[in-house]
């Protein structure tokens, strides 16, 4: 008989039909022309790589993207086999890795290239080239920065394929900024496409811009947070251009239940004591998994109740205030639906003071994914 590889009781569910349905719906705001760019960088954000990465191609994305070019091999030696553009900066050191895979890499710097000439490879890059219209991280700012980046480029040795830029505030109320950003980007592709005619995959849009201003996208929209069912900004979660469904849920079971007196302290440095007789459950979680100390305070769900996380996190596990004694093994949600509540990852944030990008990336590997 096999063992079990994992024996603890806490875990993450990804419902694989809500990604998929999150890119159903934004394939029917779209052009027929403008494809979709599943964005699975930094694990899936947080929800797995290879399995999202497999459910976006089942749903319709023709291409995906990562960070990393570590990333783009994992996707590759999982078998799959449609294109990968890496975005971020890669050392033209390991372009001979993406040549071998078949990867797209993200150039903007002619340092770069002449770096990537003196390793003579045999079989040339495909490169997208970055432009930066004011998001003021990479890319080619400027019009003399372009032609002379051209210039350097040869044909033999690299295919460009595609050109792109990012935008800073397109999930905002206010606009003139990705206005500004749309035109900055119109005068530099009209440049780049006097030295290269030929047919480039052009795409502007991230998840918000690709869900508020499907008519300004061109070839493709890379759909990164919205395809897990989260609202770029709290500003689009409440005016949603369409309904998204959020894939993930977290979940853990009580593992021991006691009544403690009034006054006793709970966890490291006693920063919370019981004001009366209490029932206080122990959940085996921790800040190695992604609950951060600033967790504490927050509610989870018991029997289909809130109830608050007291005291600080420890490392690998937490305590919740009860309303009663409950069986050691009762589920108990951090994330998602149970009964008519929902804990949303947008509340969390909200308490962390941060966004939920974030707070989907901090869950550790120490925490198993199931798919649905």
């Amino acid at each position: 008989m096999m063992e079990p590889s994992v024996y603890r009781q806490s875990w993450l569910s990804i419902d694989l039909s809500a990604i998929k349905n999150n890119i159903k719906q934004l394939r029917q705001q779209l052009a027929n022309r403008t494809e979709i760019i599943a964005v699975v960088k930094a694990n899936g954000y947080g929800h797995g790589d290879v399995q999202v990465a497999q459910a976006a191609i089942e749903a319709g994305a023709t291409c995906l993207a990562v960070a990393l070019l570590e990333e783009a091999v994992k996707l590759r030696k999982a078998g799959i086999n449609v294109p990968i553009l890496v975005m971020g900066w890669v050392s033209p050191t390991h372009a001979s890795v993406a040549v071998a895979y078949d990867i797209t890499l993200t150039i903007f710097q002619t340092s770069w290239l002449e770096a990537y000439y003196d390793q003579n490879l045999q079989k040339p890059l495909s490169v997208h080239i970055k432009l930066d219209t004011g998001m003021g991280r990479l890319g080619i700012r400027t019009a003399k920065e372009l032609v002379t980046f051209i210039e350097k480029i040869d044909r033999q040795a690299i295919h460009v394929t595609g050109v792109f830029t990012h935008f800073a505030t397109a999930d905002e109320q206010e606009l003139d900024y990705y206005q500004l950003q749309n035109q900055r980007f119109e005068k530099q592709l009209a440049l780049l496409k006097l030295h290269y005619p030929e047919e480039l995959v052009i795409h502007t849009g991230n998840s918000a811009a690709g869900m508020r201003h499907s008519a300004d996208m061109f070839d493709a929209v890379r759909f990164g947070i919205g395809m897990y069912g989260l609202y770029p900004s709290m500003y689009m979660k409440k005016t949603p251009p369409f309904v998204l469904y959020p894939a993930l849920t977290l979940q853990t079971q009580l593992t021991h239940v006691k009544q403690l007196d009034p006054g006793e302290g709970v966890s490291y440095g006693v920063t919370y004591r019981t004001k009366g007789k209490e029932w206080i459950g122990t959940l085996p979680i921790g800040y190695a998994d992604g609950i951060q100390r600033k967790w504490q305070g927050l509610d989870v769900l018991v029997d289909g109740k809130r109830m608050p996380l007291v005291g600080r996190v420890c490392m690998d596990q937490c305590m919740v205030k009860l309303d009663r004694a409950y069986p050691i093994g009762t589920e108990v949600t951090f994330i998602g639906k149970q009964g008519n509540e929902q804990i949303s990852l947008e509340e969390v944030a909200e308490h962390l003071g941060t966004i939920n990008y974030e707070v989907s990336c901090l869950f550790t590997s120490r925490l198993p994914r199931y798919y649905n």
